[in-house]
C-alpha cells in the first residue's frame, strides 16, 4: 500500500515522441562551413549530409502503405514491410501504435534531389503520387488493435499508450505491482491509512490517490482515476518520474 505523503509531487513528467534521427550522418556534421566561397555551398552540404534513415513511431490510425506515402519510401509499404520485418512481424495489415519503423533514405533520391530541376521535380511529384495511389491499391487492410476488457487488456492496452509517449515499463513489472496494490481490482480503495484520513484515499488498480492522478494522468486516457487504463498509465508515469519505472517498484511506493 502506499505510504504517507508519497504521491503529494506536482512534477509531471514530460512526454514527448516523433521522429529521431538515425545512421551514419549527423546535425554536427552539417554546421556552417568555415572557407565557403560561395553563399550556396552550404545548402549543399546540408543535403547532402542528412541521416540515412529516421525512426517513426506508430500511431493510431496508420497503415504501412500511409506511412510510405508520406514519407515517399520507394517501393512503397512492401518496402517498409521489408526493412522492419522482423519489428512488425508475420502479419503487415496489423501495426500498433507505439511500433518503431525504420524508414530508409536511398542516396539515389537525395543525389536527385540536389541536382534536378523545378520541371523534374514536378514531374517526379505526380510519379510518386501515381506510385503510391497504386501502392495503396494493394495494400493490406489495417487491423485495429483490439483488448480484452480483463486485467490482461488493461495492461496490453496501458502498454501501447506508455510507448506513444516514451513511458519506460513492461507487463511483468505492472501486473507484479497491481497484484501487491489492489489484486487486481479497478474500484479498489483504501479507506483507513493516513491518506484516506487526509481526505484522498487511493484508488484503482495501482492504488493512486488523486492529486497524483491529476498531476501524471496522461492525455488520451479517462480522467476518471478508476479507469484501470488511465489508473495504469498515470501511475507508471508517477513510478518513472520517481523510480525511472514502475519495473522498479517492488513495495509501497
Amino acid at each position: 500500500m502506499p505510504a504517507k505523503g508519497k504521491h503529494r509531487r506536482s512534477k509531471y513528467g514530460s512526454l514527448t515522441r516523433g521522429f529521431i534521427a538515425a545512421g551514419t550522418g549527423g546535425a554536427a556534421l552539417v554546421l556552417p562551413l568555415i572557407g565557403a566561397t560561395s553563399a550556396g555551398a552550404a545548402p549543399q552540404a546540408v543535403a547532402a549530409e542528412k541521416a540515412d534513415s529516421v525512426i517513426y513511431a506508430v500511431m493510431s490510425g496508420d497503415s504501412l502503405s500511409k506511412i510510405a506515402g508520406d514519407h515517399s519510401v520507394a517501393g512503397g509499404w512492401k518496402k517498409l514491410y521489408q526493412d522492419n520485418r522482423e519489428a512488425v512481424g508475420a502479419n503487415p495489415s496489423l501495426i500498433r501504435p507505439g511500433l518503431e519503423l525504420t524508414i530508409a533514405r536511398g542516396t539515389e533520391a537525395k543525389a536527385e534531389a540536389e541536382t534536378e530541376t523545378p520541371a523534374s521535380s514536378d514531374r517526379a511529384d505526380r510519379s510518386e503520387r501515381k506510385t503510391a495511389l497504386a501502392a495503396e491499391s494493394d495494400a493490406p487492410a489495417v487491423e485495429t488493435a483490439s483488448y480484452s476488457n480483463d486485467l490482461d487488456g488493461w495492461i496490453k492496452e496501458s502498454l501501447a499508450v506508455m510507448a506513444k509517449h516514451g513511458i519506460p515499463g513492461t507487463y511483468e513489472g505492472i501486473h507484479r505491482n497491481i497484484m501487491r496494490e489492489s489484486s487486481g481490482n479497478p474500484r479498489a480503495i483504501n479507506n483507513w491509512d493516513s491518506n484516506a484520513v487526509a481526505g484522498t484515499p487511493s484508488k484503482g488498480l495501482l492504488q493512486v490517490i488523486q492529486p497524483t492522478f491529476q498531476a501524471y494522468h496522461v492525455p488520451g486516457t479517462s480522467t476518471d482515476s478508476y479507469d484501470p487504463v488511465a489508473n495504469i498509465t498515470a501511475a507508471c508515469n508517477y513510478a518513472a518520474d520517481r523510480y525511472g519505472s514502475i519495473d522498479n517498484v517492488n513495495g509501497p511506493y
